[in-house]
């Protein structure tokens, strides 16, 4: 499978993050990431990206500062380079994990000489066999991915310290008398 499109967006009436993926060859792969999962997996994709940033040979960066560097200075230079004003295309032909977005459970992640596999699990209920995804995604789609995903939790508040005026909030529901610090 060659991913032609990534697409990732906040559905308000789930609380959910849509990954949506579209092949060169016209088939559609849909996700859905809760919040919980989306908020550990971020932090590990970014990991993924500046271990995989780092392992090029002509790139060795020894230590966690030079690598968030290195990783910063690539990310960068994906971004001048990436095309994120294409619309995503709606054509699919094949969804080979139905129409309905699968409901992401946990996600594994193992470093393969040609890029990271990412193995989208849904485990289903007890007893109910799951089902898994497995996608090989490069350091360029990895990028990408990471930045949907970033502006897609910016979209759904979803980031820590992006609530929804907190001290705003806090006003709201302090007492009117009584001891704030």
């Amino acid at each position: 499978m060659h991913i032609h499109q990534l697409n990732v967006s906040h559905n308000d009436r789930q609380d959910r993050l849509l990954l949506r993926m579209n092949t060169q060859t016209g088939e559609e792969f849909r996700f859905w990431l809760t919040r919980r999962l989306t908020l550990r997996l971020l932090p590990a994709l970014q990991e993924a990206v500046g271990r995989m940033e780092s392992s090029q040979v002509q790139m060795v960066a020894p230590d966690p500062a030079s690598r968030q560097i290195l990783t910063e200075m690539k990310r960068e230079s994906f971004m001048q380079q990436a095309d994120f004003k294409t619309p995503y295309a709606e054509q699919a032909q094949q969804w080979p994990l139905g129409e309905e977005p699968m409901l992401v459970t946990d996600v594994a992640l193992n470093f393969q000489p040609s890029g990271m596999q990412m193995a989208l699990q849904d485990k289903g209920m007890a007893g109910a066999a799951g089902q898994v995804c497995q996608l090989l995604l490069q350091v360029e789609l990895l990028h990408g991915l990471v930045h949907l995903i970033g502006q897609a939790m910016d979209k759904a508040q979803w980031q820590p310290g992006t609530t929804v005026d907190a001290v705003a909030l806090e006003e709201t529901l302090a007492p009117t008398t009584g001891y704030r610090h």
